[in-house]
């Protein structure tokens, strides 16, 4: 019985981590991909493009407004403001007339660093946990009652020594 219980608590924190694995997936396919595509594009209309594609998700999505932290705001937390900067970027790239090398350039740089956090290696900025938002209340209960159920299960499988029996040892001697 103990046995059982165990693998029932192992198997449904495999359940959880694997559901926020598939909403993670889902950001990738419909928003940071796009991202950072539009990042690397060479071209205006290219970047339009992707950016275009995010934007209608969010939108969709009703990812426009709201923050992702739990017990209090930041910034970096904050849906509404990043939304509000691609929507300016997505804006810029519409209005931007045919001009010389150099200005698209310019404009391309500019959206690249909109678009992405420098650093070691660069990634796209993103308020961290719009992939559940607006359940992350809920995610963050479910992910540390994983964690919880995960390693309660491992504990519950190492085997225990029987009181109720005694074991001798033997000596060979030689």
């Amino acid at each position: 019985m103990k046995k059982l219980i165990a693998f029932l608590l192992i198997a449904a924190s495999i359940g959880v981590f694997g559901f926020k694995a598939v909403e993670k997936a889902h950001l990738t396919q419909n928003v940071t991909g796009y991202l950072k595509h539009a990042a690397d594009a060479n071209t205006v209309p290219l970047a339009l493009q992707e950016l275009t594609k995010v934007i209608d998700y969010l939108e969709a999505n009703n990812l426009t407004e709201g923050y992702t932290s739990i017990f209090y705001r930041t910034p970096s937390d904050d849906i509404g403001f990043w939304y509000q900067n691609l929507k300016a970027s997505q804006i810029e790239l519409q209005n931007l007339k045919p001009t010389s090398a150099l200005e698209r350039t310019n404009v391309l740089m500019k959206l690249r660093e909109t678009l992405t956090d420098s650093g070691r290696k660069s990634q796209v900025t993103y308020p961290k946990g719009i992939d559940v938002f607006p359940n992350n209340k809920l995610w963050a209960i479910l992910l540390t009652g994983a964690i919880v159920a995960f390693f309660t299960g491992c504990i519950l499988l190492i085997p225990t020594e029987n009181k109720g029996s005694e074991t001798q040892l033997t000596v060979e001697k030689s």
